[in-house]
């Protein structure tokens, strides 16, 4: 029989530390629980947020739900609909598309600790409404591509 592995939300350490290449803003630890726990259709990452940090820039996918989960502290939230403060406990969803749009920062002087549960795809797309910017994941690869200006269908194309 498969041992059953688990992580404690409110103990267990984040092993994950910031990328030394994120700019000051966007430093938190991570703790990546998918791999961890042998899951395959759903992702979860626990993240532990200094004062100041946020975990990503605003953003929304067009290829999975994401629902955020507030375990210690006062996070802000910004949406479409503007920001607010949540509460430990607060379970907020994020549906796929622009009503789902949303970054996840510290604004207080006090850590946070959140954790975001998403369904998994093959292929990820998230839209950057910020910086105008289109993130997609395929196959192992990271593509990073500004939205604009737009191109026509047939750029770059031959005739056959």
């Amino acid at each position: 029989m498969a041992e059953i592995r688990h992580f404690n939300l409110f103990g267990d350490a984040t092993d994950v530390a910031p990328d030394e290449s994120d700019p000051p803003g966007y430093r938190c630890r991570a703790a990546r629980l998918g791999p961890r726990l042998g899951a395959s259709l759903l992702g979860m990452s626990v993240y532990d947020l200094p004062a100041g940090e946020a975990i990503c820039p605003y953003h929304f996918e067009w290829t999975d739900e994401e629902w955020l989960i507030v375990i210690d502290g006062r996070p802000t939230l910004r949406t479409p609909g503007g920001e607010q403060e949540l509460d430990a406990g607060d379970v907020v969803c994020f549906p796929a598309g622009p009503d789902g749009a949303h970054q996840v920062r510290n604004a207080t002087d006090e850590p946070v600790r959140v954790a975001m549960l998403s369904t998994k795809n093959e292929i990820g797309i998230a839209v950057y409404p910020d910086s105008d910017k289109i993130g997609i994941w395929a196959g192992g690869s990271e593509y990073m591509l500004r939205r604009s200006p737009q191109l026509d269908y047939w750029d770059g194309e031959t005739r056959p």
